[in-house]
């Protein structure tokens, strides 16, 4: 746990009681401090107080004595509508600040690697984690990838924290500068948590704020919005800015080249090692993650073979087009992480040949973007609250059935499946989960859980009929 003393004695409030805000509740309560906690949800308080951690109504407190409002990144405090409790904090001046804001000021003798990204920053900041600790790195992963910053272990000048940021931690988060910087991509998502585009994108920006030489920040260049802010770093030349990309070729840089991993940092193109033999970092998108992932862990020092080494080994993430089995030669692949359409669009890229299961709650655009991979498709199975209008966009495209739940649609994947030689089952809602679950871990949880389920013989080779576009 961190050391939050420098709140000893002090009245600090805690609004949300997540894994995130208990864990911050935990540890201002382990320094010594006064904690004000509270949660709108009645469940979020209960087990604040089964675990003894006092409750305060923060829309009846008495504001004159907060200084620190420590807001879990959830809870909006600008767009669309402020909180009423962050409305009551900014008119008493008081701060408002996430939990990760409070590791930087308690450490602040280690150094910061963060991610960030639309997609991809789950598995990069994972593949980070894992290289830096098996080259014997003191090394620390948690943020937005679920483990709470609060719940992990003080480090020292060498030490290294990797953090996975959200748009909202960032927002929240005030006095890290990182030493390795990364943003991955940008698309359009939580744009009315930050008033449109445009505030998404300055949200993602701030990853690289105060950085000076010899800090580093690697950017992913594969979106026109993410290579303009490439642009204006170089062009700022602050800091050092590295160009990283799965598909093509940037002098200077990390990318990608026929399944290739080349090393330009140097200027030599060197050959690094084949992404196609890595069987947890399918297609294009994985691929950058890699090139990313590999920049950054030059950039704090670690030796190239090293880091070739170490990627080869790495097992990948659940829910992130995760193979879960194989059974009667077809192939169930988990990408519940995939909540929007641009992150389904990295999974149906990979694949010939697909039995969909798809829907949810849509987010904004629904759809829009994926109608490249209609061809790919064998049949729809439709799920969640978007499966009427999701329908309404396939019909014609495809065969579609409408499911309603998963409970439903994956015996009928399987089913269908069975009809169609060389086909996968994959399962990449192109949406958020709280229409019918409370997160996408549960979804997919949900999914593994029925295809565990499903008869037929099991098998550990994974048929070579399942085509990649990334391996091509």
């Amino acid at each position: 746990m961190i050391d939050l003393s420098f709140f000893a004695g002090l009245p600090v409030a805690v609004l949300g009681l997540g894994k995130s805000g208990l864990a911050a509740a935990r540890a201002l309560q382990a320094a010594g401090a006064e904690v004000w906690a509270w949660d709108d949800n009645q469940d979020q308080r209960a087990k604040a107080r089964a675990a003894e951690i006092p409750l305060v109504d923060l829309h009846q407190a008495n504001w004159q004595e907060l200084t620190s409002l420590i807001l879990s990144p959830g809870i909006p405090h600008t767009h669309p509508e402020p909180h009423p409790v962050a409305v009551l904090a900014r008119q008493h001046n008081c701060e408002i600040i996430g939990d990760i804001e409070l590791l930087a000021r308690a450490q602040r003798n280690a150094r910061y690697l963060g991610i960030t990204g639309t997609n991809g920053k789950s598995t990069t900041t994972a593949l980070i984690g894992h290289i830096l600790q098996l080259a014997g790195r003191d090394v620390a992963i948690g943020g937005n990838l679920g483990t709470p910053v609060l719940t992990l272990e003080p480090l020292d000048l060498e030490g290294v924290y990797v953090l996975e940021m959200s748009s909202y931690q960032l927002e929240l988060t005030l006095s890290i500068t990182f030493d390795v910087a990364v943003l991955l991509n940008i698309s359009p998502d939580h744009l009315e948590r930050h008033g449109g585009f445009e505030g998404y994108v300055a949200a993602k920006k701030t990853i690289f704020h105060r950085q000076t030489k010899p800090r580093s920040a690697v950017v992913g260049i594969d979106d026109e919005t993410s290579a303009a802010i490439f642009r204006d770093l170089k062009a700022a030349d602050e800091q050092e800015v590295i160009p990283v990309s799965g598909e093509r070729i940037v002098p200077g840089g990390v990318y990608v080249q026929n399944g290739t991993l080349i090393d330009d940092l140097d200027g030599e193109q060197v050959p690094a090692l084949d992404l196609k033999e890595i069987a947890s970092l399918p297609g294009v998108h994985n691929w950058q993650n890699a090139a990313a992932a590999y920049a950054s862990c030059r950039a704090i020092g670690v030796d190239a073979p090293v880091i070739a080494a170490c990627l080869r080994s790495f097992p990948g993430l659940p829910h992130r087009q995760e193979i879960l089995a194989v059974i009667d030669g077809v192939v169930y692949v988990n990408d519940s992480k995939a909540t929007n359409a641009a992150a389904a669009a990295k999974a149906l890229a990979c694949y010939d040949k697909i039995i969909w299961i798809v829907g949810g709650q849509a987010k904004e655009g629904g759809l829009s973007g994926l109608e490249s991979f209609f061809g790919r498709i064998t049949h729809a199975f439709l799920i969640g609250e978007a499966a009427t209008d999701f329908a309404e966009v396939l019909q014609g495209h495809m065969p579609v059935t409408l499911s309603g739940r998963l409970e439903e649609a994956v015996p009928a994947a399987a089913a269908e499946a069975a009809r169609h030689p060389g086909a996968m089952v994959l399962f990449s809602p192109a949406c958020a989960s709280f229409d019918q679950y409370r997160n996408f871990e549960i979804r997919g949880d949900a999914f593994r859980d029925l295809v565990t389920a499903l008869p037929g013989e099991r098998s550990d080779d994974i048929p070579s009929s399942l085509s990649t576009e990334g391996a091509s």
